[in-house]
């Protein structure tokens, strides 16, 4: 199948071969794909390689073949979006957690926009820790596996803002007493879902429950990325 400006951002790449780099792209219409960029580390392809930096936007030609598609183009489609320091360590664990929870060529335009949001997010002043919880909650949505942060699991009624919970990722929030490990208060809850950003205590309790979260859907697997952000403030 042969797909023709394919909005799409390079996730990671890695050396193939010789001349050649493997890729992981987010694509608008594919989902996450494989793609070989064949003859792209010699001095004379330097351009089109720099092209191929991950948070730029780009429209890419593909040739797509069994589990791997192979580049025939690329073009950026945007000024290409400078993340440095820890907007740049955030940006990769973006990219992390993508590769790492999206499968390849499962199709979700949701996630090609909450990841493109994200990005332009990091871009800006928005506290970084806020951003990736956004992020995180977008992209657990896009993959199925929506949190379930407005009502108690056990009782089905309505959070209470003042009341303390904890976040069960296969039930959802059951209220407990406060003092107990990840115990978040309703109303971080409650800012989640209604994309407020709560306090620094509830954005750390947000970080402790997320990671639970995706802790549990790696099969208790761990990013890499969460130990060169564990010394950080930026993200609590």
């Amino acid at each position: 199948m042969r797909l023709d400006q394919q909005p799409a951002y390079v996730l990671h790449s890695r050396p193939y071969r010789e001349t050649s780099l493997l890729l992981e792209c987010l694509t608008r219409d594919q989902g996450r794909l494989g793609v070989v960029a064949r003859g792209v580390r010699g001095e004379k392809t330097r351009l089109r390689r720099a092209q191929l930096e991950p948070f730029q936007p780009l429209a890419m030609g593909l040739l797509l073949r069994g589990e791997l598609a192979t580049l025939t183009s690329v073009e950026t489609t945007g000024t290409p979006l400078r993340l440095v320091g820890n907007a740049g360590l955030a940006g990769l664990y973006l990219n992390e957690l993508v590769v790492r929870l999206s499968e390849r060529q499962d199709p979700s335009s949701a996630l090609f926009d909450a990841y493109a949001l994200a990005l332009q997010r990091l871009g800006t002043d928005e506290s970084l820790a806020w951003s990736l919880r956004r992020f995180e909650r977008d992209l657990l949505q896009a993959m199925g596996y929506a949190l379930q942060l407005e009502h108690d699991a056990e009782t089905g009624e309505l959070l209470e803002p003042q009341a303390h919970y904890e976040y069960r990722v296969e039930q959802g929030a059951v209220a407990c007493l406060p003092g107990r490990r990840h115990v978040l208060r309703g109303s971080d809850l409650l800012a989640l879902a209604h994309d407020r950003m709560p306090d620094d205590e509830g954005l750390k309790a947000l970080r402790g429950m997320m990671r639970e979260v995706i802790r549990f859907h790696l099969g208790g697997g761990e990013l890499r990325a969460w130990r060169v952000l564990g010394g950080t403030t930026s993200w609590r």
